[in-house]
């Protein structure tokens, strides 16, 4: 009660600041802070957070705590209030950020993070703690493939505008990435049962600690959407692949995530684990060593071992597609037991509906040396690229985008993750009784650098989150992209809402399938065409 009545105090402080005379936009919703504001509980022990624009923040909650290449465990629990203000630690990186290249980073903003082992963190917004109302929570999974990347790393999703806009909880999370989360130890000893998908087990603890205390946070158990980008979306389809996460989540959304089509086999994991401890001069009888190598070191073992196993399976002419040999999910024939996309698999998620797409130019950062590239010079790349078929690819590129003009526009359509998503959709929408699927792709053009960004990887993250103005640097801030950030963050949050994008303020948005293919454009008009890249698709696959 006492919590309840600062909070009040503080509130009706603010509203009679804000009708001052002479009161501007820049002192508008001060930090509303203090010992005994925002304290709930959790199963370990209580929590504070601060108040900012109504919307209650928690930052760095532990969820779990695991020793190296170890099962994830329930945290220990901890007396009296747990300052949670700001975020935890990241998990260590293989090769950590010492440079940056001043424009990307100046577009990213990044925030690095201080890394440290004992990563395993939550984030939560929400407009309301212990207020028994259950609301949707929408559990964002970070990118960076499997190897990088942190719940904080990019300011676009900061959950506070999402949280305010849906009335919705938001959490997300840091755990355990690139040798720590997937080093399979599995042949020597129970004690490393779990390590080859040590990664994705803190997630399934992160989604355990959501069903057990989202509730004291104002949200619903049992109406959780997992989303996530890049890496991120990858983890959402290696989720809707794990038996034991089964009803953890009931909805999926995959950005940009549908790059990989298969996860590595036992063999080749526990072979790759072989030649870890080869370089680090450790076997079976001092396996428990390490625990205790230090993690550069560590690493440093994991890259050569990744480098000498690929080249293996290159002779063998076993190859691995998609990004090459790295650190990632395997069918460990323990938490994960069928490949991602095996008819097992895609039953088990009949249910979950799902909402996936990519954005037009995934890898326009890619081409920036060629952003100012004449219409010749470009034609030149395509011709030397395609060959006899160059003349053809730009009829088909045209054909798909007639209203481009930059010369560019013809070599920086993504041919990687959208593909992927088609596939998965497909694969989706043929699930007998299945739950709906509905695709996307978003073809708004950043302002930003002359627009040499275009809708790059990570674009469309401030207008998924409606934090426009947390990511001017990557969007401009201009009046259009809060426009679309305010239609397409809706559809996020209608889909967390009811398994359903469709809103009032969008064209009507059906379910896909094979058949129609109807595909959902995110740009300053939106609008819903059929599948329209199938033929360029095709002409490039057969290209290579």
């Amino acid at each position: 009660m006492q919590n309840k009545c600062l909070v009040f105090v503080a509130i009706l402080a603010i509203n009679l600041f804000n009708c001052t005379p002479g009161y501007t936009q820049e002192m508008e919703s001060p930090i509303i802070t203090g010992v005994d504001i925002a304290v709930t509980n959790t199963e370990s022990g209580k929590v504070r957070g601060y108040i900012h624009n109504g919307i209650y923040n928690y930052k760095g909650i532990p969820y779990a705590e695991a020793k190296r290449f170890e099962a994830p465990q329930r945290p220990q629990p901890w007396e009296g209030v747990r300052s949670s203000l700001t975020y935890g630690p990241v998990s260590p990186l293989i090769n950590p950020t010492t440079s940056v290249r001043d424009e990307l980073e100046f577009v990213f903003d990044h925030d690095w993070g201080y890394p440290n082992e004992d990563c395993l963190r939550i984030n939560v917004w929400t407009p309301g703690i212990n207020d028994g109302k259950k609301r949707p929570v929408l559990f964002w999974i970070h990118g960076g493939g499997f190897t990088a990347g942190s719940s904080q790393e990019l300011p676009s999703t900061d959950g506070e505008n999402l949280a305010k806009k849906g009335d919705v909880v938001v959490v997300s999370i840091n755990h355990r990435l690139n040798v720590l989360g997937f080093l399979d130890l599995s042949a020597y000893g129970e004690k490393y049962k779990t390590s080859a998908n040590s990664s994705i087990y803190d997630m399934q603890s992160a989604l355990k600690w959501v069903n057990t205390n989202i509730a004291n946070f104002g949200g619903d158990p049992n109406n959780v959407t997992i989303f996530g980008q890049s890496g991120g979306g990858a983890k959402v389809n290696t989720l809707m692949a794990m038996p034991s996460a089964k009803g953890l989540f009931h909805k999926a959304i995959n950005q940009s995530g549908s790059f990989r089509r298969s996860m590595t086999e036992i063999a080749t994991t526990q072979e790759i684990a072989s030649e870890v401890l080869k370089a680090l001069d450790i076997n079976a009888e001092n396996i428990d060593q390490i625990q205790e190598i230090p993690y550069e070191n560590l690493a440093a073992a994991g890259s050569k071992a990744l480098k000498i196993v690929a080249e293996k399976l290159e002779k063998e002419g076993k190859a691995p597609g998609g990004f090459g040999l790295n650190w990632g999910p395997s069918v460990d024939g323990n938490l994960l037991p069928y490949q991602m996309y095996a008819e097992e698999a895609m039953t088990m998620s009949k249910d979950i509906p799902l909402m996936i797409g990519t954005v037009k130019n995934e890898f326009a950062s890619m081409f920036m040396g060629t952003s100012g590239s004449t219409m010749e010079q470009v034609k030149e790349m395509i011709n030397k690229k395609y060959g006899d078929k160059a003349e053809a690819y730009i009829a088909a590129v045209k054909k798909v985008y007639p209203n481009d003009s930059k010369p560019t526009d013809l070599i920086d359509v993504d041919f990687r993750f959208r593909p992927g998503a088609v596939y998965q959709a497909n694969l989706k929408a043929d699930v007998a009784n299945g739950a709906p699927v509905f695709m996307y792709l978003f073809d708004w053009q950043s302002p930003v650098m002359g627009g040499k960004y275009k809708a790059m990887h990570c674009m469309e993250l401030p207008f998924v989150f409606n934090s426009i103005e947390k990511s001017k640097n990557m969007t401009g801030g201009t009046k259009e992209a809060y426009a679309l950030a305010d239609k397409m963050s809706a559809c996020w949050i209608a889909f967390a809402k009811n398994g359903n994008p469709n809103h009032a303020g969008i064209p009507n948005w059906p379910v896909y399938n094979k058949e129609n293919t109807a595909t959902f454009h995110f740009d300053n008009k939106c609008t819903v065409m059929p599948q329209m890249d199938k033929e360029l698709f095709e002409l490039v696959s057969g290209a290579k």
